[in-house]
């Protein structure tokens, strides 16, 4: 494990487009990951909805961990053309996380926790009514700790796995 520098959480950029896509094919299986056009596509699109932890290392500042999304009315996050945007809305009353994602060497430190505090945080700001996501088994309990609530199995069979479907309500009037 890696000793951290003090992070920063901030938008991504263009500019961030190598290290994020690091992060993508480092955090996930071949046939899971993101390829890079996705990533710039979801950069480029919905920068709002893309946030990056950053901290000082022997290379300089490096993104080490991301969080990215896309908006949307719709309450089916299966659909796998929406992993491109396509159908994306940025006013949309769901938003919907594509990863979360920390490199190995600076996991079990609580940055994805932080990533996560700060999504929501933003989320709520921004108006959105729940934040959904697709987890495996060993993460439920996970997200359960930030107020996610296990909505059951999802029929999603991306990459070849089993997933569920997990979900933030944000506004206290929402049911």
């Amino acid at each position: 494990m890696t000793m951290l520098t003090p992070i920063t959480i901030r938008h991504a950029t263009l500019a961030d487009l190598d290290a994020c896509h690091h992060v993508e094919s480092t955090c996930f299986p071949p046939d899971e990951a993101a390829c890079r056009a996705s990533i710039q596509t979801r950069i480029a699109e919905f920068p709002a909805g893309f946030i990056v932890a950053e901290c000082e290392t022997d290379q300089g500042r490096t993104i080490i961990g991301m969080i990215n999304s896309g908006a949307t009315h719709q309450d089916d996050i299966t659909d796998e053309d929406f992993k491109k945007l396509i159908g994306h809305d940025p006013g949309g009353a769901n938003l919907v996380i594509f990863s979360v994602a920390v490199l190995p060497a600076y996991q079990g430190q609580g940055i994805a926790a932080q990533l996560l505090r700060a999504f929501i945080d933003q989320a709520r700001t921004r108006g959105h009514a729940r934040i959904l996501l697709l987890c495996k088994t060993p993460l439920i309990a996970y997200y359960e700790r930030f107020g996610f609530v296990h909505a059951g199995e999802s029929t999603s069979t991306h990459g070849g796995a089993a997933w569920h479907e997990m979900v933030l309500m944000l506004e206290a009037n929402d049911h």
